[in-house]
């Protein structure tokens, strides 16, 4: 009797135990995925963003939902990248949406306007000014959903192969810059050309191009734009704030379980706050690096700043009168900028002026 109880148990106990694994099974099924980067590899500090997050999905789901990163144009050009997460071609992408504003200028709200947001100030305005609210509507006509899965900081001015001393110097000057940032230029007499980061540097070597803007210091210096255009400009006015996007075929979104949705947003949050910090760090020693090999550092003339300045307000009242998806966002995004300057100008600005030119005055 005692042994066919015992048997009875242990048969329990092995159903439950079978119908609890099917059900884990059915709650964490095994996901492949692809992530089509804008980026060569040799990029650690954004590629390596990327392979980190797929890394972190992977370990956040203990192995079951895989995401597999792929430098730009392993799989589909980067100026591809959107269209082949629409098509379902790949499941995720990452991504300046700014390189789109082709499709769509609205985009580039979601990396960053001309004289904008800078990254604190960006991630607030998604997070907690609306921002995230008013760009998922958006991407939703284009069955896509989007995430904020890093930010690189404010930009440099990029690399020109001769001095900036005033607003008739960039006529006629053959830029490497996309998104609204060439479009401003354009007004200005810069003729924009979209190039991806792997052929900057050839670009400029053989005369291809004048001038060429990419991120800042640190990626700059491993594409060794300093060694073919020495006047090194700050600051790149275009994206104070370059926000990096991870853009989701809505279906492949939907199909996953809430586990595996809650991996995805927390990995992407991680990473946007390691690639900022990794920027910050390697940053400073870069610029040193690229000063010591022979690169001048130089500001923007004012008059230059100030034209741009401009011809960017002038731009945003066009495309708004030309893009309703413009036009939606830009008077709540301005109120937001405007209320976020008034805010750092009391207190983080001054702040930071003081102590900088202290520090400097302190070091020398």
């Amino acid at each position: 009797m005692q042994r066919r109880r015992f048997l009875g148990n242990t048969s329990l106990a092995a159903g439950f135990a079978l119908a609890s694994g099917s059900a884990m099974a059915q709650a964490t099924p095994a996901v492949k995925w692809r992530m089509s980067t804008s980026w060569p590899k040799s990029l650690d500090a954004i590629y390596g963003s990327a392979e980190e997050f797929c890394r972190r999905v992977s370990e956040l789901t203990a192995g079951r939902f895989e995401i597999r990163s792929f430098a730009g144009g392993e799989i589909v050009p980067p100026a591809q990248n959107m269209d082949a997460v629409s098509n379902g071609t790949i499941e995720c992408n990452h991504v300046l949406a700014s390189a789109f504003v082709g499709k769509n200028s609205a985009l580039a709200f979601d990396t960053g306007l001309p004289f904008g947001l800078n990254s604190r100030q960006h991630n607030a305005w998604i997070q907690y000014g609306g921002g995230m609210a008013a760009l998922r509507p958006l991407y939703k006509k284009y069955h896509i959903v989007n995430f904020v899965i890093g930010n690189v900081g404010v930009q440099m001015g990029g690399f020109f192969r001769k001095e900036i001393k005033s607003v008739e110097d960039l006529k006629g000057l053959k830029m490497r810059i996309g998104g609204i940032g060439g479009m401003v230029l354009s007004k200005l007499g810069v003729v924009p050309q979209q190039i991806p980061a792997a052929d900057i540097y050839p670009s400029l070597e053989k005369g291809t191009i004048d001038a060429a803007e990419w991120i800042g210091p640190y990626d700059d210096e491993k594409l060794g734009l300093h060694r073919v255009a020495n006047h090194y400009y700050s600051p790149g006015w275009w994206e104070g704030s370059a926000s990096i996007t991870s853009m989701v075929n809505a279906t492949a979104w939907e199909a996953l379980p809430p586990l595996y949705k809650a991996a995805f947003e927390c990995a992407a949050n991680e990473q946007t706050m390691k690639m900022l910090a990794k920027y910050d760090a390697s940053n400073p020693d870069a610029l040193k690096k690229m000063v010591a090999q022979g690169a001048k550092l130089a500001y923007f003339p004012k008059a230059v700043m100030d034209a741009s300045f401009t011809a960017a307000a002038e731009l945003n009242t066009e495309l708004s009168h030309n893009n309703p998806d413009f036009a939606a966002i830009l008077p709540q995004w301005q109120q937001f900028r405007v209320k976020e300057a008034s805010w750092f100008r009391v207190a983080e600005t001054v702040l930071d002026n003081y102590t900088f030119a202290a520090v400097g005055r302190q070091a020398s």
